[in-house]
C-alpha cells in the first residue's frame, strides 16, 4: 500500500488545568539519558502530560508469530487516547490541525476547523480501525453524559502497520478503544512498542509512540509545550538524531568487508515484513495552555 509522508498536527489550546494522576513509571532509558544534546528544558516529565489536565491511556495488542495468516495473526497493533481535559470534563479546547502532505486519515477535522474547537479525545489506531474506534468514542461519550459532545464528530487518526501487524484482521474492536479511554491518566507516558504505535517502523527501524515536552523562558511566557508523536516513516540514510546524522545511516547502515567493500543490504531487519519503504505517515499532537 503505497503512502505518501503525512504528519497530521492537532494544536490544543487548553482552558483549565485539572490534577494529574500517575502512570507506571517509564524503566526505559530515554535519549537525554543516552546524553543526546536535545535543546531547549523539558518538564518534569518531559511528556506531553507536562501540560496540566492532559491525560494519555494506551491499549496494545501483541498476539502470534510466524506466517501472516489473515484474521488470525501475528497481530501487532493498539490503541492510544489523549484527552485534553481528563476524563471528567467534555469542555472543548481550543484547537487546530495541518497537514504536511500525503492523505493520512483524521476523522472530525473539518469541524475542528471550522469552529477551533476539540471535542472530546484525540485516537490513533491504525488505518482499518478508524472506523470502530470512531464510533466507540461516540458510545464512551454518551454513556459518560457528555451532552456537550457537540454532533459527535470525535478526533481519529491513524498510522498503517500491515508491515508487521495483521491489519485487514480487524482485531481492534470497541471494547479495546473503551479501555484505552478508561485507561488515560497523567503522570509519565509510556513510550515505544505500545498502544497505536505498536506496529510502526520508522527509519527501517523498530517506531511507536514518543512523547516530550519543553518550557519556555519566562520572558517567553513561561508556558509548557507537550507532544506525543507516532512515528511510521522514512529510510535509514535519511536519519538524523539532534541534527547528527550517523556515517552508517548515511550510507543505508552498509557493512564493510574485511576488503573494505560495502555488502549491500547487510542491514536490513527480519522478518523481510520490517522493512520500510521510502514513504509512511505519522502523527504528532502539540498542546499547550498558552
Amino acid at each position: 500500500m503505497a503512502r505518501c509522508f503525512s504528519v497530521r498536527t492537532l494544536c490544543l489550546g487548553l482552558l483549565i488545568a485539572l490534577p494529574n494522576a500517575l502512570l507506571s513509571q517509564q524503566t526505559k532509558p530515554r535519549a537525554r539519558d543516552w546524553g543526546i544534546p536535545f535543546g531547549g528544558t523539558p518538564g518534569p516529565l518531559n511528556a506531553i502530560t507536562d501540560v496540566k489536565g492532559i491525560e494519555v491511556g494506551q491499549v496494545t495488542l501483541i498476539e502470534g508469530e510466524g506466517k501472516l495468516e489473515r484474521g488470525k495473526g501475528p497481530v501487532r497493533t493498539g490503541v492510544t487516547a489523549v484527552l485534553p481535559r481528563g476524563k471528567k470534563d467534555s469542555d472543548p479546547v481550543f484547537a487546530a490541525w495541518w497537514s504536511l502532505n500525503g492523505n493520512g486519515e483524521m476523522t472530525g477535522t473539518t469541524w475542528v476547523e471550522e469552529s477551533g474547537f476539540l471535542w472530546g479525545p484525540v485516537m490513533i489506531t491504525n488505518t482499518m480501525s478508524v472506523g470502530v474506534v470512531r464510533d466507540a468514542v461516540i458510545e464512551w461519550a454518551i454513556e459518560r453524559g457528555y451532552d456537550d459532545f457537540l454532533w459527535a464528530l470525535p478526533v481519529v487518526a491513524e498510522t498503517w502497520d500491515g508491515g508487521l501487524n495483521d491489519i485487514d484482521g480487524f482485531h481492534i474492536t470497541k471494547q479495546h478503544a473503551f479501555d484505552a479511554l478508561d485507561k488515560a491518566a497523567g503522570g509519565p507516558v509510556t513510550e515505544g512498542n505500545i498502544g497505536g504505535g505498536t506496529g510502526m517502523v520508522c527509519h527501517e527501524f523498530k517506531g511507536g509512540i514518543g512523547t516530550s515536552s519543553r518550557k519556555l523562558s519566562a520572558a517567553a511566557g513561561g508556558f509548557t509545550v507537550g507532544v506525543l508523536v507516532q512515528c511510521n516513516y522514512g529510510i535509514r540514510r535519511r536519519l538524523s538524531i539532534a541534527l547528527f546524522q550517523h556515517p552508517r545511516c548515511a550510507r543505508g547502515f552498509r557493512d564493510e568487508t574485511e576488503d573494505g567493500e560495502a555488502e549491500e543490504g547487510a542491514h536490513q531487519n527480519s522478518p523481510e515484513s520490517t522493512k520500510a519503504p521510502p514513504d509512511g505517515d505519522g502523527t504528532m499532537l502539540a498542546c499547550t495552555l498558552a
